[in-house]
């Protein structure tokens, strides 16, 4: 079965400072079970804030590095899943299904995308 990663994309300075509500984390954790109970889920989590990373980057033959916060952007990931599922549709419902547990103030995108394996 194909493999698909879910990134997760949030705008960090539009959810609340302390983070998702109990009620959200309890619909999260129900999901999750359920995701890992129907054999899917291979790996999830959440990610640091922007303002603990550090981007590495390859230009011109030279590595730069820039310690977050990065300010020029707007949407970051937020978190990831990896997931195995019988087509890309599949993935696509769990993503959808992960989205609609959230509060309506949230704005959040899930790319979904299949590992390319050879």
């Amino acid at each position: 079965m194909p493999r698909f990663l879910t990134l997760i994309r949030v705008i960090e300075t539009d959810g609340p400072a302390d983070g998702p509500s109990p009620e959200l984390e309890q619909r999260m954790g129900a999901l999750l079970e359920e995701i890992t109970k129907a054999g899917v889920m291979l790996d999830t989590a959440g990610l640091a804030p922007t303002s603990e990373g550090t981007r590495v980057t390859w230009s011109d033959g030279k590595i730069s590095y820039t310690d977050g916060p990065f300010t020029e952007t707007k949407e970051v990931i937020g978190g990831y899943s990896l997931i195995q599922a019988k087509d890309k549709a599949e993935a696509v419902e769990w993503a959808k299904r992960f989205l609609e547990l959230h509060e309506e103030y949230w704005t959040i995108t899930a790319e979904v995308r299949q590992l390319v394996e050879g």
